[in-house]
């Protein structure tokens, strides 16, 4: 039986494993810089939580989820977005009675049923950031700022902002009573889902990608022009905060987000070059989330990135990450007596912090060197018999080609000398 993975899902081997790596960590530092801290939640919870958090007529609820009854008889669901989590984790730790707001990241795979294609799996990696409990504008342009700067960070350029505010549950009522009655008028030129969508929830047709039903919407009615004075207030001034740290941006009136729990500002970074699939980072304001979970309300905002999309525009760019490959010794023997040295050098080299490798299928030195080879090391040293009575071995710089004798008690030590003179 050939067992391969599933469909949707792929391994992440090194090298490339290893610029994750680094995005990861470049993630944690600019998160660090504006006060985020980890959290870190359950891969799945109970099916009800993202029924009410995210929407049961939106596509990820009705179509796209991971579901399983469990021994216990309950609905468990693998977790198709973190927000609802980190939303469910605040209540249910009362982190609500700390000083607000408390602000969050988080890294981890997700799972969508959807159909496999360029940077979309059915288990996926996302990273993203959480803020609870303020309304303030400023958290929100912040958020579309941090995401930014981590974007920059990476090197990359070439990016739009678009924005939008969806109101509050007052104001999108009626905004979603007119967007009906115009697409009722029009249903016969509507996708089928579209259609299917009219009555359970009309502002989904907004972001459906078919043609027909694109053009359809550039002459449909725009939320924007139904906020009531409160949500207009807080479009301005998040504009006005995205301006003040200048933040170019697009208004887009018919941005809304695929989960239901969005209020407020709405907002996508797009790098249009990567066609269909251009939307790197999105996210939005949340402040019905928490009641519809707990039954306390507590304002949020967030955004999530994908990590396959992302690595996606680097490699779309032509982005070399400054990762190091190889290691920095490997060590080639020959005999029992050599390797047993061998064995002891090199693991006094790994605590002194160097990367060190040695031969364990007893290989010619030949097939060594040729391992070392495809190590990447940048020095080899070949123990024998010889070596071992002199107790000194020459160390070649595979860079350079160039050798040198040393002692093999000063090995740690002429590793460090090396090592500065590279830094």
């Amino acid at each position: 039986m050939n067992i391969m993975a599933p469909r949707g899902t792929n391994d992440l081997l090194p090298p490339l494993s290893l610029h994750w790596q680094y995005v990861e960590n470049i993630a944690r530092q600019v998160f660090a810089n504006y006060n985020y801290q980890e959290i870190r939640t359950p891969i799945f919870e109970y099916t009800e939580l993202f029924q009410r958090g995210i929407g049961e007529v939106t596509d990820i609820v009705e179509k796209e989820m991971y579901t399983f009854t469990d021994k216990s008889g309950r609905s468990i669901t693998l977790r198709p977005e973190n927000t609802a989590s980190v939303v469910r984790s605040f209540l249910e730790n009362k982190i609500y009675g700390q000083p607000q707001p408390n602000k969050y990241f988080y890294l981890g795979p997700m799972f969508r049923y959807e159909r496999p294609q360029a940077g979309r799996f059915r288990q996926f990696y996302q990273l993203g950031i959480e803020a609870l409990g303020s309304n303030d504008p400023a958290i929100d342009a912040e958020v579309i700022n941090l995401g930014l700067n981590l974007l920059k960070e990476l090197g990359l350029t070439g990016l739009e902002v678009y924005i939008n505010s969806i109101g509050c549950p007052d104001c999108r009522a009626e905004y979603i009573k007119v967007l009906q009655e115009y697409l009722m008028s029009r249903k016969g030129e509507l996708c089928s889902d579209c259609q299917n969508r009219l009555n359970k929830n009309p502002l989904r047709v907004l972001d459906c990608k078919d043609k027909s039903c694109a053009g359809l919407l550039q002459t449909a009615p725009k939320i924007i022009d139904y906020l009531c004075i409160d949500c207009q207030d807080h479009f301005e001034k998040v504009k006005e905060y995205l301006t003040v740290v200048k933040v170019d941006f697009i208004v887009e009136p018919m941005l809304v987000r695929g989960l239901d729990y969005y209020t407020h500002t709405a907002f996508e970074i797009k790098y249009n070059k990567l066609g269909a699939q251009d939307t790197i980072f999105a996210g939005g304001r949340y402040n019905g989330l928490a009641e519809e979970i707990g039954g306390r309300s507590i304002p949020g905002v967030g955004f999530a990135l994908g990590l396959e999309r992302l690595m996606l525009t680097i490699a779309e760019q032509g982005i070399s990450l400054p990762v190091e490959e190889g290691i920095d010794l490997f060590i080639a023997s020959i005999g029992e007596d050599a390797k047993k040295a061998a064995f002891t050098y090199v693991h006094s080299l790994r605590d002194a912090g160097f990367r060190a490798e040695i031969d364990y299928l007893a290989r010619s030195v030949k097939s060594q060197l040729k391992t070392a080879d495809r190590f990447k090391a940048r020095f080899t040293i070949v123990l024998g018999e010889d070596e071992l009575k002199k107790g000194t071995a020459r160390i070649k710089n595979m860079e350079t080609g160039e050798q040198a004798e040393i002692c093999l008690t000063e090995l740690v030590e002429k590793m460090a000398e090396k090592a500065e003179k590279r830094g």
